[in-house]
């Protein structure tokens, strides 16, 4: 198989810009040669590599042949660096996937620590759908819950976010004046993250042994869902990290604690800047998180 560098840029510039003008605007061609460079990679591999929607979206085939184009972009560009034919004010970038409380808490400590520096373009998604950004090729590296390492990827365990359910005092008088019973938890107003946040129904579950419903509040950031309960819109589940120093939020379950064992997923790849960016990740987690151990199964994974 035979396939052009050209023609995987332009795959991969058409995923990132979402359609075929914007990726011939990117790589200063015209939108026909963007076209006649994906047909000719997708007759090389005898595959649609790109549904043509808006925007663009690459099919399982093209997903595989994108991790080749970034890893080949990011094989090619500190080539580049190292035989100085980039200029000097120019700062890789290094483009990686993250979950909001990581981001939040004590990741940013970590990518500050990173010398010579680095551009970082940070894509924020919940710790069970980070691994997705790598397996599409979208990022090099991600914070993710998944011990399984994508294809291409090596894993290397970082340690544990615990979270409690947590309350404001007068939240917790009204709602749970007598503990934290299914009664009490099926009315009690929860803040939830967003609609793939995970963890507030995994804590009623085990708490209740059944499914609940209570009263939501949709709170799609970490630093006001943890204002969120502290102002006593609802309880949640706030890791310590976050509720460290916060005197107005009481634990309402301290058997309750769960776990969240994150991992560093990067690409297979011989890169410096790259090796600095795991280094620092790495030694900021020893610091901020509990040390990874064995996982135990919970009663409802």
């Amino acid at each position: 198989m035979q396939m052009d560098l050209d023609q995987l840029q332009a795959l991969a510039a058409a995923v990132a810009e979402g359609s075929f003008d914007a990726a011939a605007r990117r790589l200063h061609v015209t939108p026909s040669a963007i076209s006649q460079r994906i047909k000719a990679l997708e007759t090389c591999v005898g595959r649609v590599l790109l549904i043509r929607s808006r925007p663009v979206r690459p099919t399982a085939s093209g997903e595989t042949l994108l991790r080749a184009a970034r890893q080949i972009e990011a094989v090619t560009a500190e080539v580049a660096r190292e035989l100085g034919e980039e200029g000097e004010d120019q700062l890789p970038v290094i483009a990686l996937a993250v979950n909001a409380d990581s981001l939040s808490t004590w990741l940013l400590a970590a990518l500050s620590a990173v010398d010579p520096p680095l551009a970082f373009d940070l894509r924020r998604s919940d710790e069970t759908r980070t691994a997705e950004l790598l397996r599409d090729g979208s990022v090099i590296a991600a914070v993710t819950a998944s011990a399984d390492p994508v294809p291409g990827c090596i894993v290397q365990p970082l340690g544990r976010m615990r979270y409690r359910p947590r309350a404001s005092p007068a939240f917790a008088e009204r709602w749970f004046p007598e503990g934290v019973t299914p009664a009490a938890l099926a009315r009690a107003p929860v803040v939830t993250f967003d609609r793939t946040d995970q963890l507030q129904g995994r804590y009623l579950r085990r708490r209740s042994r059944r499914r609940l419903e209570p009263p939501r509040h949709y709170v799609p950031g970490s630093s006001a869902f943890a204002q969120a309960v502290r102002l006593g819109l609802g309880w949640g589940l706030v890791p310590d990290l976050q509720a460290e120093g916060a005197t107005r939020l009481v634990d309402l379950d301290p058997e309750g604690a769960i776990d969240v064992h994150l991992f560093w997923q990067q690409w297979r790849l011989r890169s410096p800047a790259l090796e600095r960016v795991a280094a620092a990740v790495s030694a900021q987690a020893e610091i901020a998180l509990d040390p990874p151990t064995r996982r135990r199964a919970l009663p409802d994974d």
